[in-house]
């Protein structure tokens, strides 16, 4: 089954610069919560938020510390917290364990889980300072008024809201954050009849890079030459020079001038 950890992306006030933007304390002990109840439970762990495309460096942190998937559904960050849960909610059906943040960066109502959890008909327990993996069920401590905890057994499918303070979000590494900085996000979008479709898959475009130069085999009898060989800045650099041909002169030239310097094999047409 699935874990889901539904984060807010918010947006400071800051002359409205993304750069600010990001996820609450809360949240990222959402996300780390999630992925350890997945990878005790042997689940896998999804993350979705409602927002702008700017709202997608957070899932990508997400997927950098180990996230099996992510989910922008398109919106608005200002929408509303019942709209929110209703958005949220279609994509949690199918879910074990529903994880949120007990608030949002923007020091929002903290409505949001129980508003999941009525949608969903599904038991909810808010405000956790304490979380335990037992089993298949949760072993957790819950926030009272004047001071009191509630220890209680959670068995899914239930919605969960954790404080900042429950757990700390791991750090990725730097392979991973380079692989997330390219993987594909879903995106799912209102088709407004208020039902959710999920746009169809597009390669994300990548910046040109030319093919790789062939170069000979460093040569001499120990390592230090061949060293010396490959940083040898010495040689003579390359010049300019401006040829007047045909247009088919011109395209045999350069095919020519590049199997001169590696880049294409001499069969190359």
């Amino acid at each position: 089954m699935t874990i889901t950890v539904c984060i807010k992306w918010v947006l400071p006030n800051r002359d409205g610069d993304e750069r600010f933007a990001g996820i609450s304390l809360a949240d990222q002990a959402a996300v780390e919560t999630g992925l350890s109840v997945a990878e005790a439970l042997n689940d896998t762990c999804t993350v979705v938020t409602v927002g702008p495309p700017a709202a997608e460096a957070s899932l990508r942190d997400a997927l950098a510390c180990g996230a099996h998937d992510v989910v922008r559904i398109d919106g608005s960050a200002d929408t509303d917290s019942a709209e929110t849960a209703r958005l949220l909610a279609e994509h949690c059906v199918h879910s074990r364990f529903i994880v949120c943040g007990d608030y949002s960066a923007d020091r929002g109502s903290g409505s949001v889980p129980a508003l999941i959890a009525a949608r969903l008909e599904r038991g909810q327990a808010l405000g956790l300072i304490d979380v335990r993996i037992v089993g298949e069920s949760l072993s957790v401590v819950r926030r009272l008024d004047g001071g009191r905890r509630e220890k209680l057994s959670i068995v899914g499918p239930a919605v969960i809201s954790v404080e900042g303070s429950v757990a700390r979000l791991r750090r990725a590494s730097l392979r991973a954050t380079l692989a997330a900085g390219e993987a594909h996000i879903n995106v799912i979008t209102n088709d407004g009849s208020g039902a959710l479709r999920r746009n169809p898959e597009t390669v994300p475009p990548r910046p040109y890079r030319p093919r790789a130069r062939v170069v000979p085999s460093p040569s001499g009898s120990s390592a230090l030459d061949r060293v010396r060989q490959i940083t040898d800045t010495s040689s003579s650099k390359g010049h300019g020079e401006t040829v007047v041909l045909s247009p088919e002169d011109a395209a045999s030239r350069i095919l020519e001038s590049l199997r001169a310097w590696g880049y294409l094999a001499d069969s190359a047409t």
